[in-house]
């Protein structure tokens, strides 16, 4: 999914720029945030994959620089009537836990299923290190697992699932979770943030 010396594969959601921002750094794809506007970066902007996919086996590395904030976002629906990833995708956390003021609400930290379900144990590790990720959706079934624990499973679409929306910020964007395929995302939230090793399997 990423050579560690291009950016071949990704592109900046509905912008099919690279993302200036987005720099290749010693095999990690790395947003360097030199300038915000709002919540994100200049040149920044989410990265999703060229290809999409349905069932699939995700693994990769994230560290965060200290009270840093970023997501793994997956089945976005990349189309202009849709502002940002999230609109479609539902998101495993990336979160710096000891820093950030959103580990406060308890499905806002590193590897919840964000504002929907909460992740135990926690096993992220602090700002700057390094942690592996896998994600796995195979047909109704989603798995998290960080840094060799499972951490969170869920069924996917059925009548729980739409309550868990309908409870959730998310209520107000009717097409959020409904895809079941679609592009993988890597977060600008406007901190900075290295992604290495990512690598997927279809399943």
């Amino acid at each position: 999914m990423f050579d560690g010396t291009s950016k071949k594969g990704w592109h900046v959601f509905n912008n099919k720029s690279d993302g200036s921002a987005w720099e290749i750094a010693d095999g990690t794809l790395h947003l360097n945030p030199k300038q915000k506007r709002d919540w994100q970066t200049v040149g920044g902007g989410d990265m999703v994959t060229e290809k999409e996919f349905d069932n699939f086996h995700l693994q990769l590395e994230w560290k965060l620089d200290t009270g840093g904030n970023s997501g793994i976002i997956f089945h976005v629906n990349e189309h202009p009537r849709f502002e940002h990833t999230w609109h479609t995708g539902p998101e495993m956390q990336i979160l710096d836990n000891a820093m950030h003021p959103d580990a406060k609400n308890s499905k806002h930290k590193a590897g919840d299923l964000y504002d929907l379900i909460s992740s135990s144990p926690e096993t992220v590790k602090p700002a700057k290190e390094w942690n592996q990720v896998e994600i796995i959706s195979n047909k109704s079934s989603l798995e998290f697992r960080l840094n060799g624990y499972s951490i969170l499973k869920s069924v996917l679409w059925d009548d729980n699932w739409k309550k868990l929306v309908a409870e959730s910020k998310f209520r107000q964007w009717p097409e959020f979770a409904t895809y079941k395929s679609g592009r993988l995302a890597l977060q600008d939230h406007g901190d900075r943030v290295w992604y290495r090793n990512i690598r997927i399997r279809d399943l």
